[in-house]
């Protein structure tokens, strides 16, 4: 008995550790990937240039790194890890393995508040801003809408969401409609492609701090995420306040979806392939569901990150990528395991 507990001690501190190291290790490797290729030994001077004794780096070199690729591969890491983990969130709380960060409105909101932006020519700091304020109206909009009788139903706010939710795209389509063909649409088309060619670090330091806040919160509570498919009398009888455990879940979910897709665009399939990937190779805790979403989460960003900006001359956006990997590995985990419950 000793013998077995001692093997699952190490398999359990084997598995953390990868998931720590591996995004890290990809990150490393990402750094040294792209058309202005990179050894490792000139990647690791680089970025400890500062601690040792290295001065004969060249400008441009420096430049790569630190101004091109490192905020974009922070941002790769940040979507990929909150989509993750946002998708996760929803699907435990509307119990509904195809739920997906989109599912209150949030992505289709924050695309109206960023092609708005475009349309009138602001500067991508203010697009940025008119996507967050997009995501959290549409939300707010969806809960206005289903707070009346069925107050306490999960199934009326989903279906305000999906209301909400066309209503943005409408009004979306709108925009691209009235939008110049020459000077304006092109822009908004490829921004709602989705596309981490922007990532510098002020874009950073505006949508990181919500991305992290929301994924601290939700690694907080992941434990009593396991409660949100049950009935409000169960939830109780285990000491839980349900009304406060959505509201939390559905803020921090929130918060991180606008977050993202203000700094990137749309970006499919995240939020629904991660979870499910995880679900399968870790089973059904959110305790450890959790933290194996944002390791994975960032990790599958960063593959789809580097393979958009490598692969070809012309960029490709990551939407377009996700969705060409992601339906895939989608079909062969449906039939591999039969679907899935929660």
């Amino acid at each position: 008995m000793e013998r077995q507990n001692k093997t699952f001690s190490y398999k359990k501190c084997a598995i953390v550790c990868s998931l720590i190291v591996a995004p890290i290790a990809l990150a490393f490797i990402a750094l040294a990937v792209g058309r202005f290729p990179l050894s490792f030994s000139t990647v690791f001077q680089v970025l400890f240039e500062p601690i040792s004794d290295v001065t004969n780096i060249d400008a441009q070199t420096q430049t790569v790194l630190w101004n091109i690729r490192l905020p974009r591969i922070l941002l790769a890491m940040l979507v990929g890890a909150g989509l993750a983990v946002s998708g996760l969130a929803f699907q435990n709380l509307f119990a509904n393995p195809l739920a997906t960060p989109d599912t209150l409105g949030v992505a289709s909101g924050a695309s109206f508040g960023a092609v708005l932006a475009l349309l009138f020519g602001l500067n991508l700091i203010w697009v940025q801003l008119m996507a967050l304020i997009g995501g959290v109206l549409a939300v707010g909009l969806t809960y206005s809408v289903s707070a009346n009788r069925n107050r306490g139903s999960i199934t009326t706010v989903v279906l305000a969401g999906l209301i909400i939710g066309s209503l943005f795209t409408a009004l979306v389509s709108l925009v691209k409609y009235v939008a110049d063909a020459e000077s304006q649409l092109p822009s908004i088309v490829y921004w709602l492609m989705g596309s981490l060619s922007s990532a510098n670090y002020g874009m950073l330091l505006l949508g990181a701090p919500l991305i992290v806040i929301g994924l601290v919160v939700l690694l907080l509570l992941r434990w009593r995420l396991n409660l949100l498919p049950l009935p409000e009398d169960e939830a109780r009888s285990a000491g839980v306040n349900i009304s406060r455990l959505r509201l939390a879940t559905v803020v921090s979910a929130t918060m991180i979806t606008a977050s993202c897709i203000s700094m990137c665009g749309q970006v499919g399939w995240v939020g629904l392939l991660v979870p499910h990937m995880c679900r399968m190779m870790f089973g059904g805790n959110n305790q450890k569901l959790v933290p194996a979403c944002l390791s994975v989460g960032a990790m599958l960003m960063l593959i789809v990150d580097t393979l958009a900006r490598t692969v070809s001359a012309a960029e490709i956006p990551v939407s377009i990528l996700t969705a060409i990997i992601g339906a895939p590995v989608f079909i062969f985990l449906l039939r591999r395991t039969g679907g899935w419950s929660l």
